[in-house]
């Protein structure tokens, strides 16, 4: 039978477990994918602690893991159009990616571009969507400056790439273990901690024209002060502090178009999803703690074994 790592409880990592589950079969607008590989992302762990996105309703345990994969068609749904059987795809699963097989909704699943690997395009999905998202909702000018929190990590990584190709400067907060790979994506880097204002105007003595949070707290509270127009203040992270200080989350398009985009960057030469680690499936719970851990530097994506 197929495998796949899921959560039987909300909790913590103890909750976890790599099992063997019936094949799924794919329903009206689905497509069944064979897994080639898996994005992992802080979402993933969130979900297993009980967070439910805005919208979507509580899972059914046990869980399948993951929201993000890349694989080959296998069995198309009823009245499925656009997609056949030994199609190169990658999207947002229906119910967890963690696995050998996985349910993709066409209406967010991409033809994957022969030049891009499984394991890039895993990793797009979920952090380089939210990424081009975001960036796109603050309609900068060329030449304006926006200040990503968190551009270190797979969101941050991906924001700050796409808004260099638009012609964006951008200040790049981030540990100081990551300033020189902040600084190779073409960011400024500012060091996060205590007075993160100060080093933030230092860094850009004009000011900035928008703020893309990916932490939340008090480093997006800081970060606001730094706005005249809270308009301009978005957050993948923190949407009660966020709504509190007058700016708003990401709004995801979660469309098939946003992944041929984010795809096409990748060819390119625009994006880089900087996988940094990979883990088979059977060491799921060992990728998972990686990001869960908070300290992850690029992606890290689960390579399923054919």
């Amino acid at each position: 039978m197929p495998k796949a790592y899921v959560f039987t409880r909300y909790g913590g990592p103890e909750t976890e477990a790599l099992v063997e589950q019936d094949r799924p079969s794919p329903g009206p607008g689905q497509v069944l994918v064979a897994v080639r590989a898996a994005g992992v992302n802080p979402v993933d762990w969130k979900q297993r602690t009980g967070y439910a996105r805005p919208g979507v309703g509580a899972r059914e345990l046990p869980a399948v893991l993951g929201n993000e994969v890349a694989g080959v068609v296998e069995e198309l749904g009823p009245d499925v159009t656009g997609f056949t059987v030994g199609d190169e795809v990658f999207g947002n699963p229906v119910a967890g990616g963690y696995a050998e097989y996985a349910l993709l909704p066409t209406a967010i699943t991409a033809h994957k571009p022969a030049e891009l690997s499984f394991t890039d395009a895993a990793a797009l999905p979920v952090a380089a969507a939210t990424a081009y998202d975001g960036i796109h909702q603050l309609a900068l000018p060329s030449g304006a400056t926006v200040l990503i929190t968190g551009a270190g990590g797979g969101v941050g990584v991906a924001a700050t790439q796409i808004a260099r190709a638009l012609g964006l400067t951008v200040i790049g907060v981030a540990s100081e273990g990551k300033k020189d790979f902040v600084e190779e994506l073409g960011a400024v880097h500012v060091p996060s901690g205590p007075d993160l204002a100060e080093r933030v105007r230092a860094a850009a003595p004009d000011g900035v024209d928008a703020v893309f949070d990916l932490v939340g707290g008090e480093v997006l509270e800081a970060a606001a002060t730094l706005l005249d127009d809270p308009a301009k203040l978005i957050t993948g992270a923190d949407r009660e502090t966020v709504a509190r200080l007058g700016g708003g989350p990401v709004e995801r398009a979660r469309t098939a178009a946003v992944l041929d985009e984010v795809a096409r960057l990748v060819v390119d030469g625009e994006l880089r999803p900087f996988v940094t680690r990979t883990f088979p499936l059977d060491r799921a719970a060992e990728a998972l703690r990686t990001v869960e851990d908070g300290h992850v530097r690029g992606k890290i994506v689960i390579e399923v074994a054919r």
